[in-house]
């Protein structure tokens, strides 16, 4: 599933193909991922502008036009292509092409993408990658929710997905399942120098898949540190995997 550095990485594949280009069509047709757009509306409060500053907070991207902002979200499976054939079986959800001949499609199987006008941002907290030490205190160390569950809410902090939340407790020698309320102000500092080091290694290798702990998330896995066999359990509604010796 795509978190925020699989998100940061789509904003740059925008960034670097589709600026500055005039829109002269937009298939808006999946009624799903363009809800609530009804088809066309899209496309007329598009057409004729150009995209000129694509921006991120989380896993949610916009882009600005000078008009109407286009918001897109990455859903489960979604990516960018640029300039490839259309997909077979509509897998393309969402597409831009532009006076130059060139194409921008979102590209998703599962079709839980989203793409929509004027996107309501207000409900997103921080962005994990540029969160301060004051909002982690702030708003991750508090309640007695596990600290993985407070993670994973977008509300508290935007972008932090399943296997980011692991990588980032792992990184900092935090059990998931402690209480968020208990760590005191070195444990969420370190906690928040864990998740921006993890979150700027893994927009470098190429997504959170390249995480140290990330191949051993699996039955019988080891922590790559000390070897111990990793524990696996629910924690905040989701599967996750810790290291009993280094996160006690």
């Amino acid at each position: 599933m795509p978190e925020l550095p699989e998100a940061e990485r789509a904003r740059l594949v925008i960034e670097e193909n589709a600026l500055d280009r005039t829109i002269v069509a937009v298939d808006d047709s999946d009624t799903y991922v363009c809800r609530p757009h009804a088809p066309g509306e899209i496309a007329e409060a598009l057409i004729g502008r150009r995209l000129t500053s694509p921006h991120r907070r989380g896993k949610t991207l916009w882009v600005e036009t000078g008009g109407p902002v286009l918001g897109l979200h990455l859903g489960m499976a979604g990516r960018f292509v640029v300039d490839a054939d259309p997909a077979p079986r509509g897998w393309d959800r969402f597409a831009l092409e532009f006076e130059d001949g060139c194409r921008l499609a979102l590209r998703d199987k599962r079709r839980l993408s989203r793409a929509v006008l004027d996107p309501d941002l207000s409900r997103l907290g921080p962005d994990a990658a540029e969160a301060t030490r004051e909002e982690i205190r702030a708003r991750v160390g508090r309640g007695t929710a596990p600290v993985k569950a407070r993670l994973l809410d977008q509300s508290v902090i935007a972008g932090v997905g399943n296997l980011l939340a692991d990588e980032t407790l792992w990184r900092a020698g935090i059990d998931p399942r402690r209480p968020a309320g208990e760590l005191d102000e070195p444990a969420l500092d370190e906690l928040r120098r864990a998740l921006s080091a993890a979150t700027r290694d893994a927009i470098r290798r190429g997504g959170v898949h390249t995480g140290d702990l990330i191949p051993q998330r699996r039955r019988g896995g080891n922590c790559p540190v000390c070897g111990a066999v990793l524990q696996r359990a629910k924690v905040g509604g989701r599967t996750t995997f810790w290291c009993p010796v280094d996160q006690a």
